[in-house]
Order: C-alpha cells, then structure tokens, then sequence
C-alpha cells in the first residue's frame, strides 16, 4: 500500500519529536572508595552476597600482577561455594561477583577461585600478615579503567572510557588473557620489559641481569636479608635474599632513581614470564611508587603516572629482622640481616635465633597485626633503640635493638666520574 506525501511527512515528524523527548541512556560512571596501604599493598572494602540474599562486608586486595582470583576458605563457605582439595592447596567456583562503592564487579568468567590449604583454625586467612579475604586479580581489572592513588589512598574503578587519566604517560604490553602488563624499560641503557605489579611490596630482578649489574657496580648499596618492604610473605628463603639499589630506572615515560631490587631466583623468574607470555627482565613493585597516581588503561593498553608528592620514604630504616606471619597471627624470626658486616640485632642465646617468636616492640603487641603495622613498629631514626620482647621454648625476655639505615641511597654516577 502507497501512502501519500503528506502522510509520510506527519510520520517522521511524529517519530522525530518522540525520539527527542526520549532520555539517552544513562552513562556509566566510575566509583572512587577509599584504600589503605599496608606494606605498601592496596587494602580496600567490597561487599559480597550471601546466599540467604543478605550482604557481607570483606577487605579485598588490589593484585594486578596476579591473574588468578584468591580467597579465603571462611569467605567460600560462607558464600555456600563447594570446597575441593588436594594436597597443595584447595579450589572453589567463583562467586558470581562482588561489589566495590556500589558498583557490581562481575567474576563469572574466572572458572575457579585457588583457597590456601590451611587448617580449620587458620581458615579466615587468605595470606597471612594481610587483612584482606580476597583478590582483585589481573583478569578482573583489565575489564576496567584503574585508578590507584598512592599519596590520597584512593581507589577508582569504572567501565572504559570513564576515569580521567593524567600525568605522563606510555604505551605499555597487556596480556589479552589474563591482563598482566609489562611496560618497556632501561637499566643501563639496556633495554628490558618490566612488570608492573601494584600487590607486590618490593621491586624483583632476574638473578641474571640483577648479578651483571651487581658486578658492574660493586659500590652500590647491597645486602643480604629482606627486611623491611622486602619481607614480603616469610617465605624461608628470604632471610637469604639479595638486595640492591640501582642507580637509575628508566621505566616507560619515568626516570626513577635509587631503586631497591630483590634478586628473582631463576624458577620464580621463569614462571612469571611463563605467565607474562613475552620476555621479562622482573618487576617494579609498589614500593617505588608511592608518590604516584597510577592509572591504568587497559582497553589503550596506556598506563598514566601522575606524581602526588615528592617525599622520599625511608623503607629500610628499620629493625634488621626477617619475620614470617603466622596463621594464627603470631610472628616468626627466621633471620637477623647483618650492618657493617655484623649481626644488626643481638644473635645468640641472650639474642635472637631463628625460630623465635617476637612477641611485642617496646610494649606493643604484634599479634594479630598485619606486615605493614609491624614494619611500621619496626621503623624509625636510624640509632634509635626499640625493646623487643621475644619468646623461646615458652619463655620471654627483652632484646634491645638499634634501626639501622639499610641500603642507603646509590652514589651518584656523575660525582663519580668527577672524583676521578
């Protein structure tokens, strides 16, 4: 059927005029909730549905360099989620999502949630010294545009397109699988890929580049013991862990100096550029990024650095112990880290020993706290005395100890050359 002119001309008008008065659909926008830091990990709260419909507020851990979803084996048997293990670790479906400042985070793409095998007693920890239930893993983040505020302690989180990134910037490399990023480097006028890493504590090098270095500049501040940001989770080898401040890091569109590396075992390094799918000289950590606003880009594959402040923080002015988190919240000495080629605390039987527990520093409890309260005791002046109480075979007794200033800054390669 033919309709005349006329006719036509009142239809379009008529569905011209209804699309106008029709509202546009609402645009998504990004939450912002606040974080706390804790040796130097970004803490925030999220909440979760329960099955009886109810909600339960949890602390979630911001893992970017991590690609795998982490939880507590209280936070799955509260969500009604079916627990299996075996003699390693145990695994539960993902909850279907959580929430962060009211926006819905979806996690049903993750096919499995990795739970700590850990006894009953132990069963709210998700990793020990870390008052978090679950991670915020790679995988969920590259969904989103990211905004981690260092010097504000602020978090955003927003669909693509809705956070406004400032501050230098660099194209970096994302994994499409699992939303780990490496951003191009320089140590040396060498260049290399280096992970960014925000859950991490402290910076890692490969054993390979970190040794080449290492003999190439034997007057850079190095140590053995990973004390202060570098105790990242007790594992036993880390009283044995090498230390090291490069002079200069050039790290995407960054020029940052004085930065303490950890040597990466060689099966570490090779699982993480496994995971990582494209060569990798390590990873920079949070702990040199605490002036910093870091945004990430993941759908332009750019990450923003905004700096905050300029304060230079004193991460390894501190106590020279190495401590392993209980699950049971206690702490556990594995190792003194030596000063000047000496023990830094007091070792031996009216000392410390491995094995100890340390039980408070000068009167206050460290059980129960996580690394980053400890750390935080720990710290201070470097000469300053703190008392610590330690326990041995059921016994306690008070050690004094002195914070010392443990990797001071590079010298500086330019009054070097002029001294020569």
């Amino acid at each position: 059927m033919r309709f005349p002119i006329a006719a036509c001309a009142l239809l379009l008008l008529h569905a011209t005029v209804n699309a106008e008065k029709k509202p546009a659909a609402p645009q998504a926008e990004a939450v912002t909730v606040p974080a706390t830091i804790d040796h130097n990990r970004v803490v925030l709260d999220a909440e979760v549905r329960l099955s009886d419909g109810s909600s339960e507020r949890i602390h979630a851990w911001v893992d970017n360099g991590n690609p795998d979803l982490e939880m507590s084996r209280h936070l799955a048997t509260i969500l009604g989620l079916a627990v299996s293990c075996d003699d390693k670790e145990c695994s539960a479906p993902a909850p279907a999502a959580m929430a962060i400042g009211g926006m819905t985070i979806p996690l049903e793409g993750i096919k499995a949630a990795h739970i700590p095998l850990k006894p009953v007693s132990a069963a709210s920890v998700l990793a020990p010294g870390l008052n978090a239930e679950i991670n915020i893993p790679a995988t969920v983040l590259r969904h989103y545009d990211v905004l981690v505020d260092f010097p504000g302690r602020k978090f955003s989180i927003g669909p693509p397109g809705s956070v406004h990134f400032r501050g230098s910037s660099g194209k970096v490399q994302i994994n499409a699988d699992n939303g780990l990023i490496q951003i191009p480097s320089q140590i040396e006028r060498k260049k290399y890929n280096l992970a960014l890493d925000l859950g991490a504590s402290i910076s890692f090098l490969s054993e390979e580049v970190f040794d080449k270095v290492a003999a190439a500049h034997p007057d850079w501040p190095n140590m053995t013991g990973a004390v202060g940001s570098a105790n990242m989770w007790g594992l036993e080898e880390e009283p044995k862990w090498k230390l090291m401040r490069v002079d200069r890091v050039q790290y995407g569109p960054l020029f940052l100096t004085d930065v303490a590396f950890v040597d990466f075992p060689k099966d570490r390094m090779d699982f993480f550029e496994k995971r990582a799918g494209i060569p990798t000289a390590g990873l920079l950590g949070s702990q040199v990024l605490l002036n910093y606003r870091i945004g990430l880009d993941y759908a332009h594959s750019i990450v923003y650095f905004e700096i905050g402040r300029t304060y230079n923080f004193p991460d390894f002015d501190v106590i020279g112990l190495v401590l392993r988190p209980e699950d049971d919240g206690r702490y556990t000495i594995l190792g003194v880290a030596d000063f000047d080629g000496n023990p830094s605390v007091a070792t031996g039987t009216d000392g410390v020993q491995p094995g100890d527990s340390l039980v408070a520093v000068s009167d206050i409890p460290v059980r129960g706290s996580t690394m980053g309260q400890v750390w935080s005791m720990l710290g201070g002046t470097p000469g300053q005395e703190r008392t610590l109480k330690i326990e041995r075979t059921g016994k306690q007794f008070a050690v004094v100890a002195q914070v010392r200033h443990f990797l001071p800054e590079a010298p500086d390669e330019k009054d070097n050359r002029k001294k020569k």
